[in-house]
């Protein structure tokens, strides 16, 4: 009797549980919907009507480690897991790309010692993931990406001060001490800044110094990884492609109609600063293909120039400069004595087979004029023996561009400190090709709150998806340059991973142009395949502007 009783008990609880969650009621929409269409796998099809009404899946765990990049260098990888439908499972991963500050020209102790840096960054950013961030982002919908980005941004800030506070201290410390130490003497005359001397022949007006290198928190790695990563994994939860994910979270999750991709900045040569070859000016020399091809017909054609730049600087009995192999940016490295000789050779390249540059293909100079300012001269070394001062490269940039109009980017031609010379720069060659600041931008941390791009003028920023920066900061800095007519340009860093996901945050976010460096290397062609992927996906859905 007993057992009887129990039984009916449970039963009648079981009934009430199920009525309570409309079971009944839904098992019956779902085969009055399925019977007209005896899907063969019934089971299966009950169970794709059923799913819609389980509960949103959440992050059950983070996990962080030490990989490689596309050099060798350490970087970090995070995987997210979910809980859907009561199980574990695995969404995505995603691999961080690694910036580094130090120049091509560096000593070998300030390379190892930056070696060692990173090294300890990955170690903490790992740290961060598996700890504390784990902990923090568990039970969060991966779709939430404006509440994930509003943690790891609170995250990071109170990391911040905890590295501030032990330096004032030690600060104020030093401070009193010397007080206590000082005795009363005659105020002394500052001995003039070096950087700053006057010239001889009257007054010259001084360079603007150096502005400090914004300080890169160790483990700021994690906060960028675990962003990109919830990202991912809610462009997979919501059953979307990545860059579609990016459009919705930037236009307020409307649909755009139609999506353009960006045009590609292919780097064709890498000129190396350091070689015994004379010209310095520049860094890198690419190719932008005509807007009327597709993305996979202008890869082609870059692809054919490439071959016939590789015949010419390896042909014997050549007057060219001699072809010294790949460089990590996947592109051809050699040097050159004079301006003109790239972009001559160049021109012979696209001549030889059948393409005029200014017609069919355009150029993009990276100028990293940062590289090459000599302090004590106050100018810039543009050539080995040969300087110029901020005002003389405008002018210069002038006549370049007058003489080879085909030129229609310029990357970093000055400092960030010559804002004059920037204003100059924009006004007499704003209307004839895009004057563009890379490492000349402030800092990402600093273009968001203060709203305003900090150079003088320029017709456009290159923004790289490294540090702490998050998905959140690049939707919002985007439209801050929407906003401001500056084009926006997604640049890939010099230690780049096989991740593809900046391709995706490019169209996404509606980006004028992509720089992913040349066709060489697997970590790079692996981006530009996946822009092919993309162009053919829009084009089937007639959503390809």
């Amino acid at each position: 009797m007993e057992a009887a009783a129990r039984l009916g008990r449970l039963r009648r609880e079981a009934a009430e549980y199920y009525r309570g969650l409309r079971v009944p009621e839904r098992m019956e929409e779902a085969l009055n919907a399925l019977f007209p269409q005896r899907p063969e796998d019934l089971y299966g099809e009950l169970a794709n009507y059923l799913s819609k009404f389980s509960k949103a899946p959440v992050i059950c765990k983070l996990v962080g480690r030490k990989v490689l990049d596309g050099v060798g260098q350490p970087t970090l990888e995070v995987e997210i897991y979910c809980t859907v439908k009561n199980y574990e499972k695995r969404i995505c991963s995603t691999v961080m790309a690694t910036h580094s500050q130090i120049s091509e020209n560096a000593l070998p102790e300030t390379i190892e010692a930056g070696e060692k840096e990173r090294n300890d960054s990955v170690q903490t950013a790992v740290e961060w993931v598996n700890e504390s961030l784990n902990t923090m982002l568990r039970d969060l919908e991966p779709t939430d990406q404006c509440q994930a980005d509003k943690m790891l941004g609170e995250y990071f800030a109170t990391k911040v001060e905890e590295k501030k506070a032990p330096e004032k201290q030690e600060e104020e410390g030093e401070e009193k001490k010397e007080e206590e130490e000082a005795a009363p003497a005659a105020p002394a005359l500052c001995p003039p800044d070096p950087k700053s001397k006057p010239k001889k022949g009257g007054k010259v007006k001084p360079i603007p110094p150096v502005e400090p290198a914004e300080p890169v928190l160790c483990g700021s790695l994690a906060i960028g990884g675990t962003s990109l990563a919830i990202a991912k994994a809610g462009a997979t939860i919501r059953r979307v492609p990545l860059y579609l994910h990016t459009a919705l979270l930037k236009h307020n999750q409307e649909s755009p109609k139609e999506m353009t991709l960006p045009l590609p900045m292919v780097t064709l040569l890498n000129c190396e600063k350091n070689s015994p070859t004379k010209l310095k000016l520049v860094k890198e020399v690419m190719l932008i293909p005509s807007v009327e091809l597709s993305f996979k017909q202008g890869i082609e054609r870059i692809l054919d120039i490439q071959k016939e730049m590789t015949r010419l600087l390896e042909s014997p009995g050549k007057t060219a400069p001699t072809l010294k192999g790949i460089s990590r940016l996947g592109c051809l490295t050699t040097g050159y004595d004079s301006l003109e000789q790239p972009l001559l050779l160049m021109q012979t390249a696209c001549n030889n087979i059948g393409l005029e540059l200014g017609t069919d293909m355009y150029l993009a100079l990276n100028c990293a004029a940062y590289e090459l300012m000599d302090y004590d001269k106050e100018k810039y070394e543009i050539l080995t023996g040969t300087f110029k001062s901020p005002d003389e490269m405008v002018a210069m940039y002038v006549e370049m561009i007058n003489k080879f109009p085909f030129i229609i980017a310029l990357i970093d031609p000055l400092r960030k400190e010559d804002r004059e010379q920037w204003s100059s720069i924009c006004f007499a060659l704003g209307s004839k090709c895009y004057l563009i600041a890379e490492d000349a931008a402030t800092q990402i941390s600093k273009l968001k709150p203060d709203q305003n791009i900090n150079i003088a003028m320029c017709s456009g920023v290159v923004l790289k998806y490294i540090n702490q920066t998050k998905v959140s900061d690049l939707i919002e800095l985007s439209g801050i340059l929407d906003g401001q007519r500056h084009i926006t340009i997604l640049g890939s860093p010099d230690g780049e991973s096989s991740d593809e996901s900046l391709v995706d945050l490019a169209v996404g976010l509606g980006a004028r142009f992509l720089k992913l460096g040349g066709l060489c290397r697997g970590e790079r062609v692996a981006k530009y395949n996946r822009l092919l992927a993309i162009e053919e996906e829009l084009a089937a859905n007639g959503a390809l502007r």
